[in-house]
């Protein structure tokens, strides 16, 4: 199917969905999702055979043709300055358009035959309107930066992965599964990268207008417990807030999360100065995660739970050695994960395990901090045992969520290793089609 049909159906589509309304305020809440979703598959669409075009321009443009350039004859210096022009996007957008189209355009050989394109897969999930263009290129950078230092065989390897993997996320967890997959594919680059941005952090005060000001910029190795601390402060915070008798009283708490932060900062600092009250963290813990064959080889990477960047291996044994944070290390012997209906709350060693099966919020991807230990199948309604193949982390907006909209959950497998999924209603989905859930999302090796 070329483009230019797949165009066509995208638009038929959102013709058929959208045809018995005058304007969006006409559409029930079925047909605004199905024409949201249809205007995504357009505009994706649109966006691929844009791409193509936009590297044909390119291509008509190149500096060897001198004035006889396409762009020059149009008035613009270049084929970028040329799109952005009559695209009304930025120099960005426009550059972005051309290095997607070169990537995933066909080639040919130095007599005219017809080759693949660079990234063939990539090039099918574009036609398909399965990936867009932002995204698309956020995968080329990386393909095109490790592509050395990685190989041919690990690059295509590396393509299948992530043309699977990003079809249905949006941009910033894409991001978060690029940072993953580039400490997978070059571990090696890993370590002067991360020396680099340590030498960049800093912190800068100053006052004005009678405010004081901090400007912190850290690496994720100093940053770690920093966020860690302070986004558990705002977790307990909110659970004393949810707790409180009267939550409309003229003194209740209606500090919003930049006042809780700015006020843990200040309570971190009094504590430090002799204050001998325990701060209110709701269990904040920094853990990092590492293999087994890495901490031993001394290469590779580890992740840091509530970062998305990930650390070189001697920057995690640093972290590991230091008080209030936890390694770990997968492979390794732990503690007894499985307490059936001995005990109503998970142990500590239990939501360890649960961050490592889901990395956070397994439902929308909040930091562990943020996240509690829930049973699936209730502990009083259903009888659920205080298991890990019974339990699943979720913020307290998922936890709603789930029990208010009819949503199940459902772990395959056993341990660390299960994976979970959460299956839609019907009224969201007929079909009742799981979706994936916790860590794996972004494991890019998994």
């Amino acid at each position: 199917m070329s483009k230019l049909t797949g165009l066509h159906e995208a638009f038929t589509r959102l013709a058929a969905v959208w045809a018995d309304a005058d304007c969006p305020t006409d559409l029930s809440r079925e047909q605004l999702i199905a024409v949201n979703a249809a205007m995504g598959l357009v505009q994706r669409r649109l966006d691929a055979a844009h791409a193509d075009v936009a590297a044909r321009i390119a291509h008509e443009s190149r500096r060897e043709l001198g004035a006889g350039s396409l762009a020059k004859e149009q008035g613009f210096r270049t084929a970028a300055k040329l799109l952005a022009a009559t695209g009304g996007v930025s120099m960005g957008d426009a550059s972005r358009l051309v290095k997607v189209g070169e990537a995933t355009a066909p080639r040919t050989d130095l007599l005219g035959g017809r080759l693949p394109a660079r990234y063939e897969l990539l090039r099918e999930a574009l036609a398909s309107g399965a990936l867009g263009v932002q995204v698309t290129a956020l995968i080329v950078g990386l393909l095109d930066r490790c592509r050395v230092v990685a190989g041919a065989e690990r690059i295509g390897l590396a393509e299948e992965v992530l043309a699977e993997r990003c079809t249905g996320l949006g941009l910033d967890d894409v991001r978060k599964l690029i940072a993953r997959a580039e400490a997978w594919l070059d571990p090696d680059g890993m370590q002067p990268k991360d020396d680099e941005r340590r030498a960049k952090r800093s912190v800068n005060i100053f006052e004005r207008d009678g405010m004081v000001h901090l400007n912190a910029v850290l690496d994720a190795e100093t940053a770690a417990p920093v966020v860690t601390a302070i986004r558990g402060f705002v977790t307990a915070a909110f659970a004393a807030r949810a707790d409180a008798p009267n939550p409309e009283a003229p003194d209740a708490d209606r500090r919003t999360v930049a006042m809780i932060q700015a006020d843990a900062l200040a309570m971190f600092c009094a504590h430090v100065l002799g204050c001998e009250s325990r701060v209110p963290l709701a269990g904040a813990t920094v853990v990092v995660r590492l293999t087994l064959d890495d901490l031993r080889g001394g290469s590779g990477a580890a992740t840091v739970d509530g970062l998305d960047q990930p650390v070189n291996i001697g920057a995690a044994r640093r972290m590991a050695a230091g008080a209030g944070i936890i390694p770990w290390v997968c492979g390794g012997g732990s503690e007894v994960l499985d307490w059936g209906r001995e005990k109503r709350l998970f142990t500590r060693a239990q939501r360890l395990a649960l961050v490592e099966r889901d990395g956070g919020c397994a439902m929308c991807g909040l930091p562990p901090g943020m996240t509690k230990a829930h049973h699936i199948r209730w502990w009083t309604r259903d009888n659920g045992p205080t298991d890990l193949s019974n339990g699943v982390l979720l913020c307290e907006t998922c936890h709603h969520r789930i029990h208010d909209n009819g949503w199940d959950i459902r772990i395959d497998g056993t341990g660390v290793a299960a994976r979970v999924w959460f299956i839609p209603p019907a009224y969201v989905d007929p079909a009742r089609t799981p979706r994936t859930g916790g860590r794996h999302r972004f494991d890019i090796a998994a």
